[in-house]
């Protein structure tokens, strides 16, 4: 065993939509999770690699806790909370903000409950002036016993090297658990298949991007370029019609930033086919989640 360098998993927990997977692409170096201003953009939790001359992190980007509004919100509620049973340290994101509301009580409470070291998170330092910073770590400083604080942009990754090396300093000693060309465990064709889901987050309106679900048909590699082919799950007739658009202008719009996106990841040219589908009601029906790879068994 190497008594040099440090290697272990970390967890990043937080309310929706404050910066979790936006921070991990910074740190891995290059884009593997989705990000948008919509909240529970996360569903799953997806594992992603940082390898350095101190050892490795081996980090478990969750979905944001809030209050479930069905069988879909259950499972990403579980998934985030299940994780922290798993790890060696936690980093709890919260934003520049003295209100300490029920959502981050409720998180302080479960991690209070847990037997890990935490590390709180200030995460977009970049929005506020540098003066508020201070009030907002003695609003936080007393609900948990920290390791550490540490302020941060992930946006514009300031304060990184401050934060691996917090992070760093509460790993064991240990071989690295995957080779250092590792960044995920994901594979290929479930990053494109949230790649797309990405591009309906941002392009659609509020409600129907948390209707939908995304399937890879077909994903085959002729040389130097991809062919893809994919069908977008919604929930309603009404919903479907919104997704194509006029003259099916909104779903070539989702084509074109999900394609662009996905020639970055694989590094070559990529053909995108998408199709839309209703199927009533699935986030609250567990077959049909499953089916889409929201295991409820994979979260008790």
């Amino acid at each position: 065993m190497s008594q040099e360098k440090r290697a272990g998993f970390v967890t990043i927990l937080g309310r929706p939509n404050v910066g979790k997977s936006t921070l991990m692409n910074h740190i891995i170096g290059m884009k593997l999770a989705i990000t948008s201003r919509k909240p529970q953009t996360t569903r799953k939790r997806m594992q992603t690699v940082y390898t350095s001359d101190a050892g490795q992190i081996v980090f478990l980007d969750t979905p944001g806790i809030h209050k479930a509004a069905n069988a879909l919100g259950e499972y990403m509620d579980r998934a985030a909370v299940k994780t922290i049973e798993e790890v060696d340290a936690v980093l709890w994101l919260v934003e520049p903000s003295t209100y300490i509301g029920a959502g981050e009580k409720y998180i302080a409470e479960t991690l209070e409950k847990a037997n890990v070291p935490v590390i709180l998170v200030v995460n977009k330092i970049d929005t506020v002036k540098k003066a508020e910073i201070p009030p907002v770590i003695e609003a936080y400083k007393n609900i948990l016993p920290f390791k550490a604080i540490v302020p941060v942009s992930a946006k514009h990754s300031t304060g990184k090297q401050e934060l691996l090396d917090a992070i760093f300093s509460l790993l064991p000693y240990g071989e690295p658990f995957y080779d250092e060309d590792t960044v995920t465990d994901e594979s290929q064709r479930n990053i494109v298949s949230e790649l797309i889901r990405e591009q309906a987050l941002r392009n659609l309106s509020e409600e129907i991007p948390h209707g939908i679900a995304v399937e890879i048909e077909s994903m085959k590699n002729r040389g130097d370029i991809w062919n893809i082919e994919a069908t977008i799950y919604c929930e309603r007739n009404s919903h479907k019609g919104i997704i194509i658009g006029k003259g099916g202008s909104m779903l070539k719009k989702i084509g074109t930033g999900a394609r662009l996106e996905a020639e970055k990841l694989l590094e070559e040219h990529v053909n995108l086919k998408l199709w839309v589908k209703v199927r009533k009601d699935w986030r609250n029906d567990e077959k049909q989640m499953r089916m889409f790879g929201y295991n409820k068994k994979d979260n008790q």
